[in-house]
């Protein structure tokens, strides 16, 4: 089996080849919110999900309630701009899909004309079926979100892990289902109890995406600042660092600073001199 993207470096991953994926090579998704460091990972992976966690990672907020559509068109944009390889998905934000079909087809088609993202992703599960029939019966490809949904943070009671009791295991199993039938075409699978998460992934035609899930996932999805260790604060259970590059910004810009009070920086081969006149 390849552990290789199944298309060529400068052919762009597309929706059909990320469904393509159910039981077959994993699938690397990880968030990517800027041009450059969309370029830096694209190569390297097969999904650039521009998420709505760029409220908190850019942006210092509390939740990702506040992110708006004009952020995510902004990013998203950036992100298929700096990218070549990467089938690239943006993240719906809070309230510019939840209130009708139309609304959402009227908020998801301006993402997809004004970014030249391949897909959106909508959070929720059966609740959300409608609409995703809705939109895919339009041309519009959408990746579900189950179990943990941070823009429900308020009515599930916080970040906690989903699926611990049975009801809430049937409950994301349905809504998983629901997700697949109503025609999209993966399935984020957030914070659920391991065999949830792999009996998900059983049960259902659609490739599952899982961060702080299970590793029968079809795919893995992490924040790249989260694995990249630019952040000193908190990291959850369920990423694992790998680099430490918060450290390494840090000292370099110590540095910096260092050689410019000591009038180092900038030496003579950062400057333009001229030649005296003669």
């Amino acid at each position: 089996m390849s552990t290789a993207p199944t298309k060529k470096a400068n052919q762009r991953l597309s929706v059909r080849d990320i469904a393509a994926r159910k039981g077959q090579t994993p699938i690397v998704c990880i968030t990517a919110y800027t041009a450059p460091m969309a370029g830096l990972m694209d190569d390297a992976v097969d999904v650039l999900l521009v998420g709505d966690s760029l409220g908190m990672v850019l942006y210092g907020m509390d939740s990702t309630l506040a992110v708006t559509l004009e952020m995510m068109i902004a990013h998203g944009a950036a992100v298929v701009r700096g990218s070549k390889h990467a089938c690239v998905v943006v993240d719906m934000p809070f309230g510019t899909y939840q209130a009708s079909p139309a609304d959402a087809f009227k908020n998801c088609a301006r993402v997809l004309a004004e970014t030249g993202c391949a897909a959106v992703k909508l959070e929720g599960g059966a609740a959300m079926a409608e609409t995703i029939a809705f939109l895919t019966a339009r041309g519009i490809p959408v990746m579900g979100h189950v179990g943990l949904t941070p823009q429900s943070v308020h009515q599930l009671g916080g970040y906690r892990t989903r699926g611990k009791t049975d009801d809430e295991a049937d409950g994301i199993m349905s809504d998983a289902t629901a997700v697949a039938n109503a025609g999209a075409f993966s399935v984020v699978i957030e914070g659920t109890v391991e065999p949830v998460a792999r009996a998900i992934t059983k049960s259902v035609a659609i490739p599952t995406i899982g961060i702080g899930a299970s590793v029968a996932c079809d795919g893995q999805v992490l924040v790249a600042e989260d694995m990249l260790g630019l952040f000193s604060t908190f990291t959850p259970k369920f990423v694992k660092r790998y680099a430490e590059l918060g450290r390494e910004v840090t000292s370099a810009v110590e540095a910096y600073a260092a050689d410019v009070r000591a009038r180092r920086f900038p030496g003579p081969a950062h400057v333009v001199t001229t030649k005296p006149k003669t």
